[in-house]
């Protein structure tokens, strides 16, 4: 299983909409709307890194008001 934190930006006034949407996906654990340099914190998980570069690509970032993503990788170090 993998894990990562994907960061969004979105439209003025559209976070709270993003975060709504994004929560019903399959695979979030969490989405939060949030303050500062990113608009949205999302928990995300997948049974292997290519399936969540998927659900990132094919889903997340087709939500409407979204205007960048940044997707963090959870590690074990």
């Amino acid at each position: 299983m993998v894990q990562a934190y994907i960061l969004i930006q979105t439209e003025v006034g559209k976070a709270s909409a993003v975060a709504d949407a994004i929560s019903k996906l399959p695979g979030v654990i969490q989405a939060e709307d949030v303050t500062g340099p990113y608009d949205v914190i999302v928990r995300a998980q997948a049974d292997t890194v290519d399936e969540l570069g998927r659900m990132v690509v094919a889903k997340v970032q087709q939500v409407d008001g979204i205007t960048r993503t940044l997707t963090c990788p959870v590690v074990h170090l």
